[in-house]
């Protein structure tokens, strides 16, 4: 896959070609994050801290809640690695400090090692220093310690130079089962094909910026050459709203506007919402294991998907993504004797039902008491985040980067880890 690369310095995002030299600036980094993101993960590398000139704490935290992020740069001690994690980094990209005794200190599956080499000598101190060490060496003495490689070419870095797939090829079989990634030279969305078939990804930043080529020849690269390519269309949620069919035209449009556009057989490139008004925003394209399938996740809005005005092709379903649906329509409504829209008008009792529902369950028993609180506070939590303009996809996401923390706190009642903090 393509692993698109955001480094920041200066607040902006920027490309250097070998390490040194401002070739590009490209300004404000959450424009290039939204987009990127549309492909999958995304690696942030914050130069200033890797460099000791500043850092970009509080810019990449925000990007951490954002978007799945893998994080570099300036992460010297194992204090600062478990900060990012525990802020939602997917993984931490460690370069000099990627040393056995750090290492062990962290979470195998979390942690990529950062190894920078000129024609296969590992260098550090910003590309200044030549260890005498290879990347086969540096490799073999820290595979048991992380869960991949990002191997840069410095002397491809920034150039478009192309791959070494010879190096690539040894590289690969020395890494074994460990992801590894390649960085330097990626120039065409054939490098980033021929990486994927090899089980690489390709970090690619200055090809991108420049418009060499974009996200989404990458991914056309990867597929058959026969198309369209089926695809199948998810809400925030993954449930599947139906199936629809992709080819390069539309794939390209998607990516580039952020929206569900397909292939339709009957009418060419479609739209989708253009005449319903049902329309989607486009959060993320997903290649399956066997790259011949597209998975479209998007934001849906309107009636549905289906062009029977149902949330998908095979009906409105139930769940909480219908009551998120009911309780938007009551909102929206003027039928002012509506419970949920007298609660929605009411925070005091909205609050008040919130603590009445969350003592009721915490006081059940029996499964079947367990079942009906739980609906209930449910209920009212829905219409909490209703009333707050908030999604059910946005608590899923904090759970998810919640998840993702290394360091927990000690799970006692808030008064309790109140104390305990400040001892």
């Amino acid at each position: 896959m393509i692993l698109p690369s955001i480094d920041l310095q200066g607040g902006c995002a920027v490309q250097l070609r070998s390490g040194r030299d401002l070739v590009l600036d490209a300004g404000d980094p959450w424009p290039w994050l939204q987009r990127f993101a549309r492909v999958g993960e995304v690696a942030v590398v914050d130069l200033d801290a890797a460099l000791g000139r500043g850092d970009h704490r509080a810019l990449i935290r925000e990007m951490c809640a954002a978007a799945p992020i893998r994080v570099g740069g300036g992460i010297r001690d194992v204090d600062a690695a478990l900060a990012w994690l525990d802020a939602g980094a997917t993984k931490v990209v460690l370069g000099t400090m990627a040393q056995p005794a750090l290492l062990r200190q962290l979470p195998k599956d979390r942690v990529v090692a950062a190894l920078d080499a000129v024609h296969g000598e590992v260098v550090v101190d910003g590309w200044r220093t030549r260890t005498g060490r290879t990347v086969h060496d540096r490799i073999a003495e820290l595979r048991p310690f992380v869960s991949g490689f990002l191997v840069t070419f410095v002397e491809r870095e920034g150039q478009l130079a192309g791959l070494d797939l010879d190096a690539v090829r040894s590289l690969r079989a020395a890494a074994g089962d460990a992801e590894l990634v390649i960085a330097g030279g990626v120039a065409t969305p054939q490098d980033v094909a021929e990486l994927d078939r090899l089980g690489c990804q390709a970090q690619v930043g200055m090809a991108l910026y420049r418009e060499v080529f974009h996200e989404a020849d990458a991914l056309v690269a990867m597929l058959p050459v026969e198309q369209p390519w089926p695809t199948v269309v998810c809400d925030e949620r993954g449930a599947a709203l139906g199936l629809c069919w992709s080819d390069a035209e539309s794939l390209a449009r998607a990516l580039r506007e952020g929206r569900g556009i397909y292939h339709s057989r009957r009418r060419g490139l479609w739209r989708k919402g253009e005449s319903s008004g049902n329309h989607q925003e486009l959060l993320r394209v997903d290649l399956d294991c066997d790259r011949d399938a597209l998975r479209f996740v998007v934001r849906q809005h309107g009636a549905g998907f289906c062009h029977r005005d149902t949330w998908t092709c095979w009906g409105d379903g139930g769940g909480l993504t219908a009551l998120t649906r009911r309780l938007a329509t009551a909102a929206a409504g003027q039928d002012t004797s509506s419970y949920t829209r007298k609660l929605l008008a009411d925070p005091s009792w909205l609050a008040s039902k919130l603590r009445e529902e969350a003592g009721e369950l915490a006081a059940a028993r029996s499964r079947a008491h367990v079942v009906a609180e739980a609906a209930d506070l449910t209920y009212f939590t829905m219409v909490a985040l209703q009333r707050a303009g908030a999604s059910l996809a946005e608590v899923e996401a904090e759970l998810d980067r919640r998840a993702r923390r290394v360091r927990r706190r000690p799970g006692l009642a808030k008064q309790d880890e109140s104390a305990e903090e400040a001892r």
